[in-house]
């Protein structure tokens, strides 16, 4: 498990913030729709994209729809989010991705990724479920969503563990959140303008 969150932190380092992305159903079914989303990942993989995560769903083809991100893209740290069950995780394995996120603590569901040597990143957001993650031995915690976090918590009391800053972000609050001593944030329905990917994330990964 170590190796792994140790890459998942190289990663962190490297790029500073995840894409989320939520498939809306008709991705699946509708070709030109499917066709131009890839048509605009493509030109952020090129411009450097290197964190990926995409939101499970119950949908049949979700699968091969991640499975074809992975083929594409195999040197992404691609994961998924929005682990709410074990077929969830399931599916993550299935297609081999590097990790998952979950939206909210649950330990029976962390464990049971752990059984499987699969990293789960939890997402928490009062002091109670923080303490837990800790003694669950997380070096990779979520605080989601950020603009309702237990005011008790200060991330700078925790010099061994690497937090994200997940809920209502976008690439602006890249700098806000890393002055903050978070190592990385989740950009995701504000990474999306105009059923399109922000033109802004565009210019930081030109930039960066």
């Amino acid at each position: 498990m170590h190796i792994k969150e140790d890459s998942f932190s190289e990663f962190m380092k490297k790029e500073p913030f995840f894409l989320l992305i939520k498939p809306e159903d008709n991705i699946y079914s509708n070709t030109s729709f499917r066709d131009s989303f890839f048509t605009e990942l493509e030109s952020l993989v090129k411009l450097g994209l290197k964190n990926i995560e995409i939101s499970w769903s119950k949908n049949d083809n979700w699968l091969d729809f991640v499975s074809e991100i992975k083929l594409k893209y195999p040197k992404i740290n691609l994961g998924s989010a929005s682990i709410v069950n074990k077929q969830s995780i399931e599916d993550s394995l299935k297609i081999g991705l590097n990790f998952s996120m979950m939206k909210f603590w649950d330990t029976d569901l962390f464990n049971y990724a752990k059984s499987k040597n699969y990293l789960l990143i939890p997402g928490i957001k009062n002091f109670k479920d923080l303490e837990e993650a800790i003694n669950q031995n997380c070096n990779i915690i979520k605080i989601y969503p950020i603009n309702s976090k237990d005011n008790s918590i200060d991330i700078l009391n925790y010099k061994s563990i690497d937090f994200i800053a997940a809920g209502g972000l976008s690439i602006n609050d890249l700098k806000t959140y890393k002055s903050l001593g978070y190592k990385a944030i989740v950009i995701g329905d504000k990474g999306v303008k105009n059923k399109k990917f922000d033109p802004k994330i565009y210019k930081w990964l030109k930039n960066y």
